[in-house]
């Protein structure tokens, strides 16, 4: 099971920084194989990932540099071969 962390609010950086850091680490058991942060602004989030499919890729979160918008997820894509194959080789 991974574990997500987040915060918002109007807190300073340094505040935002500890808050994050804090809960990243009591979620650390959760998801021991990668772990990731997303700081937009004010609404610092981070991902701690258990591996079980896709032990190499699928690293998090993800955010589209462009827009500045970030994604952290937890769950299962049953059908990601499906996906995969109807994008082609836009996803490898």
């Amino acid at each position: 099971m991974c574990g997500i962390v987040g915060i918002a609010g109007r807190l300073r950086r340094d505040q935002l920084l500890t808050a994050v850091n804090a809960m990243n680490i009591a979620v650390a058991h959760r998801g021991p194989d990668d772990e990731g942060a997303w700081w937009e602004k004010t609404s610092p989030s981070v991902l701690r990932r258990l591996s079980i499919i896709d032990l190499a890729g699928g690293h998090q979160p993800m955010w589209d540099s462009r827009t500045g918008i970030g994604i952290v997820y937890n769950g299962e894509v049953y059908n990601y071969k499906t996906i995969r194959a109807g994008f082609g080789r836009s996803l490898a």
